[in-house]
Order: C-alpha cells, then sequence, then structure tokens
C-alpha cells in the first residue's frame, strides 16, 4: 500500500500526539499531580527554592531574542491546545466547581487569546531637542495567587502574558485546586523548554498553605504581585508593601428593558450566567427587568434551559446556598458546599428533580432578598422587576456594592446603553451580549482571567507586568 505525502503528515501528527500524551500522564503519575518536587518542571516545596529558581530563569530568559520569546508562545500555545480536555476533566474532578465543557472553552480562550510579545510595541518621539524612545521593561520574579475557581485558565493567562513581557512567576495555588494548577505548570514549563527557552520560567508551590502565599507577598526577590481572588487575599496583598495588582470579587447586574430583543437577550443572559455553572466573577448574578416585559423575558429564558423556582422552593434554595446574607453595605458570602455546582444538583438537594443539562435555577424575588447582594458563584439567579429602566440601573449600581467590576445592558435605547455605562464605571461593561463576551468569548478584544479592579488595571495584560521605560538621545536622530 502506498502512503501519500497528506497521509504520511496525519500519521506523525498522531504518534506525536499520542508521545507527548504519554509524556504527561507519566508526568501525573510519578509527580506533577502526586507530590512536589525539588524542581521538576517548576514544581517545588519551598517557597525560597522556588524564587531563587525563577530568578534564574529570569535572567535567562531576558538574554533571548523576542522572536525566541514569540517562539515560546506559540509552543505553550500548542501545547494547551493539544491537552485542552485533560486539563479540564482534571480542573472539574479536584475542585468540583463547573462543567468541562465549559473549561474547555475558558482554557481554549487563554490559549489563543492571551495577547503576546506584539502587545509590547514600543513608542517614540522626536523634535528639535533629539528623540525619545518608550519601551516595556520586565519586573523581573513576579509572585501570583491563583484562584480555585479558575485554576487552569488563569495559570495559562499569567504565564503567556508574564513571559511576554520578559517575567517570569512563583505561583501559589489554591489548596483545593493545586494538582490542576501545578499540572498545568509543568506542562507549560515542558513547552517553554522544547522551544529554547531556561527551566522553571514559571514555578508553583507544590503543596500551597496561607503561609506559602505570605511567605511568597513578602519574599524580597518579588518584584510585583498578581491577586486573583476575594477580598481576603486581596487585603492580604496590599499589605505586603509591594506594588500589587488585584483582581477582587465582583457582583455583575444585568439590566433588561423593554426596548431588548427579549429572544437574544432570554438566550444570551441563561448562557451567560449558567457559563461554568456561574463560578467565573464575570458572570451575570442577578437580573433586573422592566416590569412589562419581565414575563417574556423569563419565557425566553426557560426555553434556553432556566428553571423556575417559585415559592417555598426560593426559600429553601436561598438557605441552602447562601453562608452569609448579603444586604447593602455588605457583600455576604455563599455556601462554599454548593459553590460551581450544577444547577440539577441544587436542585436536588431541595427536594426537585431536573434535568442536568438545565443551565440556571431563576428565582424572582424582591429588591432586598439576600441572592441579589450576594456574589453566589453558583446557578441561582435571582430576578427582580422594576418599574423602568431608570430605577434598574440606579439600583444596579448599588447591588454592584461599588466594586466597579462588572454590569451588562440589553437595550436597544442608545442613551440608556451610554447613561448605565457611566454610572456602573466597571472594569467590563458588555451591551447586548453574555458578560463572557467581554473577555473576547464571542466578543471583540483579547481576553483576561486577571480582571484588576481594585488597583484600576482592568483586564490585564503582557504590558501590565511591564514597567515603562524612557531613553532620551540628545540633540540628535530627528531626521525631518
Amino acid at each position: 500500500m502506498e502512503i501519500n505525502e497528506k497521509d504520511l503528515k496525519l500519521i506523525i501528527e498522531s504518534v506525536l500526539n499520542k508521545l507527548e500524551s504519554a509524556k504527561i500522564d507519566k508526568a501525573i503519575s510519578n509527580n506533577s499531580l502526586n507530590r512536589p518536587s525539588s524542581g521538576q518542571d517548576g514544581i517545588f516545596e519551598e517557597v525560597n527554592a522556588a524564587v531563587d529558581a525563577a530568578e534564574a530563569a529570569h535572567l535567562e530568559l531576558i538574554k533571548l531574542t523576542l522572536e525566541k520569546r514569540r517562539e515560546i508562545i506559540r509552543s505553550i500555545r500548542k501545547i494547551i491546545m493539544s491537552n485542552l480536555e485533560e486539563i479540564s476533566k482534571l480542573a472539574v474532578e479536584e475542585t468540583t466547581f463547573g462543567r468541562v465543557e465549559d473549561k474547555i472553552e475558558k482554557n481554549r480562550l487563554a490559549a489563543l487569546k492571551t495577547p503576546g510579545v506584539e502587545d509590547l510595541e514600543p513608542t517614540a518621539y522626536s523634535d528639535d531637542n533629539g528623540m525619545t524612545l518608550m519601551e516595556r521593561a520586565a519586573y523581573g520574579v513576579i509572585g501570583s495567587i491563583i484562584p480555585s475557581t479558575n485554576p487552569t485558565s488563569t495559570v495559562i493567562n499569567n504565564g503567556i502574558s508574564m513571559i511576554a513581557g520578559g517575567n517570569s512567576v512563583v505561583f501559589n495555588p489554591h489548596p483545593a485546586a493545586k494538582k490542576s494548577s501545578c499540572f498545568t505548570v509543568s506542562m507549560i514549563n515542558q513547552a517553554i523548554v522544547k522551544a529554547g527557552g531556561p527551566p522553571n520560567v514559571l514555578c508553583a508551590i507544590g503543596n500551597p498553605t496561607i503561609d506559602s502565599a505570605q511567605t511568597l507577598m513578602k519574599h524580597p526577590k518579588i518584584r510585583l504581585l498578581v491577586v486573583t481572588g476575594g477580598l481576603a487575599v486581596v487585603k492580604a496583598a496590599m499589605n505586603s508593601d509591594k506594588k500589587v495588582i488585584a483582581a477582587g470579587p465582583g457582583n455583575p447586574p444585568c439590566v433588561v428593558d423593554e426596548t431588548a430583543d427579549l429572544v437574544k437577550a432570554g438566550r444570551d443572559i441563561v448562557n451567560g450566567a449558567g457559563f461554568d455553572n456561574n463560578i467565573v466573577c464575570i458572570c451575570e448574578k442577578e437580573i433586573l427587568v422592566v416590569s412589562q416585559i419581565a414575563d417574556k423575558l423569563k419565557e425566553e429564558m426557560i426555553k434556553n434551559g432556566a428553571y423556575e423556582l417559585k415559592g417555598e422552593q426560593i426559600e429553601k434554595v436561598t438557605k441552602l446556598v447562601i453562608a452569609d446574607p448579603g444586604k447593602p453595605g455588605h457583600e455576604g458570602a455563599p455556601n462554599k458546599e454548593y459553590v460551581g455546582k450544577n444547577a440539577s444538583v441544587i436542585a436536588r438537594d431541595i427536594g426537585l428533580d431536573i434535568s442536568n443539562q438545565t443551565k440556571i435555577l431563576l428565582c424572582e424575588v424582591d429588591r432586598y432578598h439576600p441572592l441579589v447582594w450576594t456574589e453566589q458563584l453558583l446557578p441561582v439567579i435571582p430576578l427582580v422587576r422594576f418599574n423602568n429602566v431608570d430605577e434598574a440601573i440606579d439600583f444596579a449600581v448599588q447591588c454592584e456594592h461599588n466594586f466597579r467590576h462588572t454590569a451588562s445592558i440589553h437595550s436597544r435605547n442608545i442613551a440608556k446603553l451610554s447613561k448605565m455605562a457611566q454610572l456602573m464605571n466597571c472594569s467590563l461593561f458588555i451591551k447586548n451580549g453574555p458578560c463572557y463576551s467581554g473577555l473576547g468569548f464571542g466578543g471583540a478584544g483579547y481576553t483576561s482571567f486577571t480582571i484588576a479592579t481594585p488597583t484600576g488595571e482592568g483586564l490585564t495584560r503582557a504590558r501590565t507586568f511591564t514597567r515603562e521605560r524612557r531613553c532620551v538621545l540628545v540633540g540628535y536622530f530627528r531626521i525631518v
């Protein structure tokens, strides 16, 4: 039998993919997931050892050309794309949060739409006095705190951005997600070395604790802290006396007025609020709708995978999923046992048998109900009626707790779109789409899984993790 060139190429690619998978399986069984190592593929027992290794890697990385950095980032994207299902399954199995199919999309998004070296474009100015060149330089070794809600996509996103900027990084994963985060770090390090980069550009603590996080935050060789998590970890980082880029909590309101395309709005809201069981901080957390179209909106949402709870069912589910009821001036907290769980699991525990394909549980409540004021991080979504869109927008500002994180609106009224965008003053504002479109998933632009609202950087990217450097040549290089 003759094999043509196309068939031969397919065979070679298949063999290479199997070999790569075998290497990863070996890493899982031998080291990366089961115990911390002394530096194998970037996983360390001690913070000091990890920081020292990352420092050595940074010094080697900045010796490389920008083209070599591009090659390294291409290699990272390739290995992630080849192992999307594996790392997504691992994250769900370890944390019990979210859905594999949505984790795949998050990891794909981080791999493909995180900006690389192209984000570091230099600028130059010239006048009668000469020329000035502005370039972006690395910080050095970055310390990064990773959440359990996005344990792999945050590593991918931060890793690509930080490497593009010439940095190395030491991750302190969430203890509940250390296996999936460390495995992703190991995989990326293999891709870096394969592309000709130094080992240990990405490092992680194999058995992370609160103590290891605090040690990392205070380490003298850490030049920059990047923290993705809740208020407690953000406050701890702020007390470190270091520069901090912090992504804190949100409680994204979604306003729907009478001019909206209700068929599209219903579909978008269910898809957005149900994405990865609502554990992503930018997901819709409460729906604020003009009364005259509320019933039609609910009808469209139910068509697209929402299940409406009523009366006593709402009381039961609230007691089940809210640990600390939110209210004006107090953000509250969900029951951690139900964070990221499927809607069908939550429904089962209040005595309902519904399809596992149900995306969200919809609860019509009054405006001061704790579901409205608490960042749920689970697919139980409150809906509140308002007399008009202005009333809904004003309330959206209140129930978002002034986090200035994310908000959205479905409307065809340009004036109201503009009004809400200005009043919310959020890092991420979405008009007529699911909130995840603001991350470049079905929307224009790049992606980020560290949305730095408390410290003001917004959606982070390669240039976020660099210092601006100015070089001035006096009297020359003006050519006109």
